[in-house]
């Protein structure tokens, strides 16, 4: 059978799948991948890629689809359910390489150290501008509590911080095995002196973090985001962060990727990575093998272990 790889992945990934069938990596645009998607058996994406209805209904032949990562909200997993197409992922493969990013934002942001490495190269010594405060005693709150979220706890609670918890599918339970405390989402606000954020995008969380609830937050608190762009409404982080209503933000993911001419980019008290929670090596190792192992028990005939549509496996 035929596999497009139209997203860069890990060389054992590819491999992998070249062993059973035939492989074609090519970074097509979305027009000449509707031109092509009619030829494969299977589609491999990441993040740049977007299969959309169109996609999916030129797809006359497509039997599954893989992300090689967690999020697939550049899937129209919708159409491909209507299709039967199985959209199989990675959950378990960036998970470590996203907490440590996040907990990387986290320290950067208490310790000046974007700024001090910027005025140190201007040839500046600005020691007493740049003083910083510790992450112990704090309270970080979670914004979501799955795989990358506990871990980003599990993390925190080494560093002697106070993990709490907003996350409705997370149960009582289970956060006091990972000795996480479950709050309503209001307390997180009012009460967290960091806040992580570790949801999905849907239409439940899109701008979850808006004007009303910078107003809970202390004027100290940082908010960072390493899951999806969009959960934090941009505008209104803007306007909190030039009111010094919190002490500052830090960006992994955005509204629109690459953020160009977005306001957020004029200010000091925001730090920025360009959608790296997943660019190790090792999440990328992890997550292509994974999507390709799973992709591979589809067209095999077999149900793959992580799908995001099961019900088209019933």
């Amino acid at each position: 059978m035929k596999i497009l790889v139209t997203d860069k992945m890990a060389d054992e990934a590819l491999e992998l799948m070249k062993k059973k069938h035939e492989v074609v990596f090519s970074e097509l645009s979305p027009e000449q991948l509707l031109d092509e998607i009619g030829k494969y058996d299977a589609l491999v994406v990441r993040s740049r890629t977007k299969a959309t209805k169109d996609v999916i209904e030129k797809g006359k032949s497509l039997k599954v689809i893989g992300r090689a990562g967690v999020g697939v909200d550049n899937i129209d997993v919708s159409e491909a359910t209507k299709r039967k197409i199985p959209v199989v992922n990675a959950p378990g493969g960036a998970t470590i390489s996203v907490a440590e990013l996040t907990f990387a934002h986290m320290l950067s942001l208490t310790r000046n150290l974007c700024k001090s490495d910027k005025t140190m190269k201007d040839g500046l010594w600005e020691k007493k501008k740049l003083k910083g405060t510790e992450i112990y005693d704090k309270t970080l709150g979670l914004v979501g509590s799955g795989r990358i979220g506990a871990e980003v706890g599990k993390r925190a609670k080494v560093f002697g911080m106070k993990v709490i918890v907003y996350d409705p599918y997370l149960s009582k339970e289970k956060a006091e095995e990972q000795s996480f405390e479950l709050v309503d989402l209001d307390y997180l606000l009012e009460n967290s002196d960091f806040i992580s954020i570790h949801t999905p995008l849907t239409d439940e969380t899109r701008k979850m973090i808006s004007t009303n609830a910078f107003e809970k937050m202390k004027n100290t608190a940082f908010i960072i985001n390493c899951a999806r762009g969009g959960v934090i409404d941009e505008s209104a982080l803007y306007n909190a962060l030039k009111e010094e209503k919190i002490k500052g933000a830090a960006l992994d993911v955005y509204e629109n990727e690459p953020p160009k001419n977005s306001p957020l980019l004029t200010l000091d008290n925001i730090v920025f990575t360009p959608h790296l929670g997943a660019s190790t090596k090792e999440a990328q190792v992890r997550a292509g093998t994974i999507t390709a192992e799973q992709v591979l028990k589809v067209l095999d005939g077999q149900k793959p272990d992580f799908c995001v549509n099961r019900e088209v496996l019933d």
